[in-house]
């Protein structure tokens, strides 16, 4: 009934409808999720159970390919071997597979939020997630060197010598800032649907919902 009135109040009125923050999206809020994903290796298969869709998903691995790493939360899971990155999540069909290049490496584990994955390698970086889940890569340029790593459970951000890339699920690629070449970084972190990085000049904010980064300039003179 009163979402009848409010119709009929912006339709009278002539106003817009209003738009409703992504913090609103049903569910977004829901942090920690339950586990809804799994994934194991059985037979040299890799296998992800869906819990919500009851859907099951298998990949072979290859020929002497060798597992390294192996993980899941809440509704997303993946996995990396010595020669490919698999990524799967809750709605998906299959398993996204990225193969690794002959000069790439993975820099270390992925890192997993409840429905956000980054995995960073010696070229590029890599985010997963979203309904339905997809992968967005961002190349990194020469010279350009990961300075920090952090996931919160929506959302993800990858800092550099040069920029800032954040993640959301809820948009379709990385939302990237850039630094100045003397800004120094002074702390990164993420929780839940947001992400800062503060720098000696600034206050850098992404958040899930957002598709731009906020910014708070420091009074220098403190």
């Amino acid at each position: 009934m009163i979402q009848r009135w409010l119709l009929i109040f912006f339709l009278v009125v002539g106003r817009p409808w209003p738009t409703f923050a992504a913090e609103a999206v049903p569910g977004l809020n829901d942090v920690p999720l339950s586990q809804l994903i799994e994934v194991m290796v059985a037979d040299r298969k890799m296998l992800a159970f869906d819990a919500q869709s009851g859907g099951q998903m298998e990949v072979s691995l290859r020929l002497k390919e060798e597992l390294l790493w192996l993980g899941s939360q809440g509704a997303v899971g993946g996995a990396i071997t010595d020669q490919r990155v698999l990524l799967v999540g809750v709605g998906s069909t299959r398993w996204r597979v990225i193969n690794i290049g002959l000069t790439e490496n993975v820099n270390g584990e992925a890192l997993l939020g409840d429905r956000v994955v980054l995995v960073v390698t010696n070229r590029r970086v890599m985010g997963f997630g979203g309904d339905p889940p997809r992968v967005s890569e961002v190349p990194l340029g020469i010279h350009e060197e990961i300075q920090a790593r952090r996931v919160g459970e929506n959302v993800g951000l990858i800092v550099t010598n040069r920029r800032g890339l954040g993640f959301s699920p809820l948009l379709p690629g990385f939302v990237e800032v850039e630094l100045d070449l003397k800004e120094k970084i002074e702390s990164v972190s993420a929780a839940a649907n947001l992400a800062t990085l503060r720098t000696n000049r600034r206050i850098l904010i992404f958040r899930s919902s957002s598709s731009s980064w906020e910014e708070r300039t420091l009074n220098l003179q403190n």
